[in-house]
């Protein structure tokens, strides 16, 4: 009975411990569930098994299943310890060929969002993001290009994440890596969440939308919200920001989507708090600018401005939203406790900067608020996908053969540069999905019997699969549309179906079968060597054989006799022509043999004009130069070589570009300057980088010209005359001197001469009126053309422009300033980073300097003075550009408005984040300023 009782008792405790623990392996199950339609793929994971994040308490896989081809790699040891998740740790690169595909389970017709992750981490070992080079590569959504990886001069540790909100066009969805030549494609990780089909409702078939920012305001711990805050496992950035004049609200009450609007399913913890300002403050500016690492001209942005009153003491709150300075949306007013997005239904913004003013209305007794606000850009589904039928087809064959060692990924005929190997696709029907009209497969190993997929491709007109080991027969199926079938070669015994052969016998096929075991017996015409049967004759092969011989030993020796001739000119022609007087000026001059070992054989190209070109060269000691080879050769065609080379012979001074010397050649005129690494100013204020130049640095260069200018007219005797002052004549060196150059139109005259008579010269938009209508030259005539280049500093803007009709910028700028403030001119990449007194006696002094008569003009040395008042004492000029500087002055009797900028580089206000979006930079606060 003990025994027995024993038994009992151990059996039971038994089925206990078995119980618990299969509880225990459901609870784990359940905790490590992935929510339905969620993907997660760790790229280079070189483990079958999944594996448990514990930040998401989701499984991870590895990704052969999803791809072919590449290589497993581990990120550097010293980056391994910094990661924050496994994923960052492993990836798989791509070094084969020009595009590798992940292929994504998927339903069709279902919206998604798709992520993916890359951490460099030095994984190679050749410090690809950071040895200076260009380290670029491409994705495609689907056939579609979707963004550019830009990891050049890129911290390796850090992640780059890209998204994209898309439809799946069938029942899997495809993400291409591209090979641009300029590093090797890697990807890290893969995420795809299905999104509601009433989300994003911009989305659609021909419309994707990639991620450029999501951001989250008020107080949050977590530097990125996503799963499960958010059930679709969306980024939302923190604007955390405590200092004033922020002011972070939060709401214990529930807030709510209005019934039946799911547009975009923003969670209530993220809702439920948000941002505004101290009641002294009326505006809030976003500022969307692009990262260096990116600079997309094309790029057209959506915003979605998403609020929530949560303030319920008082919420008399009120303001207009403008785009641009365009009023998007006015006098709008948060719903109490209840969510409203906002956003322009198709209206993508086409600039590739943005300036979006929340602005307080004069009824409103709060300043605006912010919940939470999204940006994304267009990326056009404009290419069409494969004929479905070719597609299954083509693919039942890729498997069948086992023919993913050719490289084929992705679609099979679109985009066209990346069209299968093998394959030609017919193109000629633009709203039509591409055929497939030829496959070739020769001398590829193929073995087996032949496929039946073939045969099922229905636009299929030539199919080459000879040199083969097929074996069996053909398969008995009709297909009209072939018009030749080589299947020379190969091992093919079975019958030829009567279908086959009736094609054949009417001349609509041309049959190939020689070299196969089905013609041993056989003397039909399909058998017989197809070569012989159409080869040309032997004799005319021996004719084209020689004449091509021929052809190629003439064109050797004429290209043979023009480059010893041009070796023997380069040596002596231009030698003998070398100008036998000298124009007696204390400067060095060069043979032209010394400008080509200077500049290499004018290898390197930095600037063209109507004069001619400017090659980069270096001096014997070292010293970087630029060498103008003006399009004149001689002294006496040239009315800018001389003037040029007698005015800098004679003027020294910091603001003024240094002539080392010339080259007067009969064939050649050429001057040779110091080089200026950062271009000119024209480069900077219009095409270059949109955080160059900030308000103290512009007014650096405004002095820096102005005292060189003040050099000429003043120090000079005779005075000179510069005649075409403008930005494009003014240099920067590396720590952005400016720098007076290009003389060719300068003149002098004595001091005892007010002015001179000559014909009118100068650049549209830069003459003085006065000059043009009198040609009678001063001075002021320089002191004009300065008050344009100031007006350029200050607006950005050219000097002639469309707005809508062609305007000169002194004009525009009085417009402006009678409809409204000094500040609706200020160039809007300053992002209101200015002291406003300073900008107005700046704007004040320009419009000094224009005056129609010249009487009415300040001196250059007037001008210096005045500017350097504006310039603090203790300022000294950055040595790089890029960083706004944080001084502003405070003026209680103009409105305060805040900005947040969206700009640089995503997590800039959160340094210890690893994650980055590689387009734009979390919002950076910028500081509290004078408004308009």
């Amino acid at each position: 009975m003990v025994m027995i009782s024993f038994s009992r008792s151990a059996s039971t405790k038994l089925a206990w411990i078995l119980a618990l623990l299969l509880i225990l392996v459901m609870m784990i199950q359940v905790r490590a569930q992935i929510p339905p339609g969620f993907i997660n793929i760790d790229c280079g994971w070189k483990d079958s098994s999944a594996y448990l994040d514990k930040a998401l308490n989701m499984q991870y896989r590895f990704d052969d299943e999803y791809v072919e081809g590449g290589q497993n790699h581990e990120i550097s040891p010293e980056f391994i310890a910094g990661t924050s998740n496994d994923q960052q740790k492993t990836l798989r690169s791509f070094p084969d060929g020009s595009r590798n595909c992940y292929t994504l389970p998927s339903n069709s017709s279902t919206k998604y969002l798709l992520r993916a992750m890359f951490t460099y981490g030095n994984y190679d070992r050749l410090n690809k993001t950071g040895d200076g080079s260009l380290f670029l590569f491409g994705l495609h959504i689907g056939v579609n290009f979707w963004e550019a990886v830009n990891l050049s001069n890129w911290d390796p540790s850090v992640t780059v994440f890209k998204e994209v909100l898309t439809v799946a066009p069938s029942n899997s969805l495809s993400v291409c890596l591209i090979n641009f030549g300029s590093g090797i494609p890697f990807i890290s990780s893969l995420e795809l969440r299905p999104l509601q089909d009433t989300m994003y409702p911009f989305v659609n078939t021909s419309v994707s939308v990639s991620y450029f920012q999501r951001v989250r305001f008020g107080k949050v711990t977590d530097f990125i919200t996503r799963y499960p805050v958010d059930d679709y496992d969306r980024f939302w950035e923190s604007w955390d920001r405590t200092s004033y004049p922020w002011i972070n609200l939060n709401s214990t009450d529930t807030v709510k989507s209005p019934p039946g609007i799911d547009a975009f399913n923003v969670p209530s913890a993220i809702i439920e708090q948000a941002s505004t300002l101290d009641t002294n403050y009326s505006i809030i500016n976003i500022a969307v600018a692009q990262n260096p690492n990116r600079v997309d001209t094309n790029m057209q942005l959506l915003p979605i401005f998403h609020f929530a009153e949560i303030n319920e003491s008082n919420p008399n709150r009120r303001f207009n939203i403008y785009n641009n300075d365009v009023l998007i949306f006015s006098n709008f007013s948060p719903p109490l406790l209840q969510v409203e997005s906002l956003y322009q239904s198709g209206q993508f913004l086409r600039n590739a900067y943005r300036y979006i003013t929340l602005n307080k209305t004069a009824n409103s007794s709060l300043p605006p608020l912010i919940n939470a606000f999204e940006l994304y850009s267009l990326v056009r589904m404009d290419n069409l996908t494969t004929d479905s039928n070719d597609d299954n087809h083509i693919r039942e064959i890729k498997k069948q053969y086992n023919l993913g060692r050719i490289s084929w990924n992705g679609d099979p005929c679109s985009p066209r540069d990346y069209s299968w190997e093998g394959l030609t696709c017919d193109y000629s029907k633009s709203n039509q999905n591409p055929r497939i009209v030829t496959i070739n497969l020769s001398s590829r190993g193929l073995g087996g019997g032949f496929s039946i997929s073939f045969m099922n491709m229905t636009s299929l007109e030539n199919l080459d699969l000879s040199r083969n080991n097929l074996t069996g027969a053909i398969p008995d199926y009709q297909l009209n549309s072939l018009k030749v079938l080589d299947l020379s070669n190969n091992k093919l015994d079975g019958p030829i179906p009567d279908s086959i052969l009736q094609r054949v016998q009417t001349g609509q096929l041309d049959l190939r079968l020689q070299g196969n075991p089905v013609c041993s017996n056989s003397k039909d015409v399909y058998c017989s060597d197809n070569n012989k049967r159409k080869s040309t004759p032997t004799w005319l092969i021996v004719v084209i054989v020689l004449l091509v011989l021929i052809s190629l030993v003439v064109g050797m020796y004429i290209l043979w006799k023009l480059y010893w001739k041009g070796k023997s000119g380069d040596n002596e022609d231009y030698a003998m022509y070398e100008e036998e007087t000298p124009l007696h000026i204390d400067i060095r001059r060069f043979t032209y043999a010394e400008l080509k070992l200077i500049t290499n054989n004018f290898q390197s190209i930095v600037g063209k004009g109507g004069f001619g070109i400017v090659y980069y060269g270096t001096l014997e000691n070292g010293d970087e130069v630029a060498v103008k080879v003006l399009m004149e050769t001689s002294i006496d065609e040239s009315k800018d070589f001389l003037p040029e080379v007698q005015t800098l012979s004679k003027v020294h001074h910091k603001n003024l570009v240094t002539l080392q010397g010339y080259c007067q050649n009969k064939k050649c005129l050429a001057l040779v300057y110091d080089f200026m690494p950062r271009g000119n100013l024209q480069q900077i204020l219009r095409g270059g980088d949109i955080y160059s130049l900030d308000w103290e640095q512009r007014l650096h260069i405004a002095l820096d010209s102005a005292q060189g200018l003040e050099y000429l007219h003043e120090s000079c005797t005779p005075s000179i005359v510069h005649r075409d002052v403008k930005t494009a004549n003014i240099l920067l060196d590396k720590n952005l001197v400016g720098i007076i150059s290009d003389f060719g139109l300068s003149r002098a005259f004595n001091d005892a001469h007010t002015h001179i008579s000559t014909v009118a010269a100068g650049t549209l938009g830069y003459l003085d009126p006065e000059y043009h209508a009198t040609f009678q030259l001063t001075v002021k005539t320089d002191v004009y053309s300065f008050g344009i280049v100031l007006l350029e500093i200050i607006t950005g803007q050219p000097p002639v422009f469309n707005d809508p009709q062609t305007v000169h910028l002194p004009n525009w700028v009085r417009q402006k300033i009678a409809k409204g403030s000094i500040h609706d001119v200020v160039d809007k990449r300053l992002l209101d980073q200015y002291d406003a007194s300073s900008l107005e006696s700046v704007i004040d002094l320009a419009m000094n300097c224009v005056e129609n008569a010249a009487i009415d003009r300040p001196s250059m040395t007037e001008v210096v003075s005045r500017l350097k008042v504006w310039l603090p004492v203790s300022s000294s000029k950055q040595s790089t550009s890029g960083t706004p500087r944080r001084k502003y002055s405070m003026d209680a009797d103009i409105p305060k408005q805040f900005q947040l900028m969206i700009s640089g580089v995503s997590g800039a206000s959160n340094p210890s984040s690893s994650f980055q979006s590689g387009h734009t930079g979390g919002l950076t606060e910028i500081s509290t300023f004078s408004g308009r």
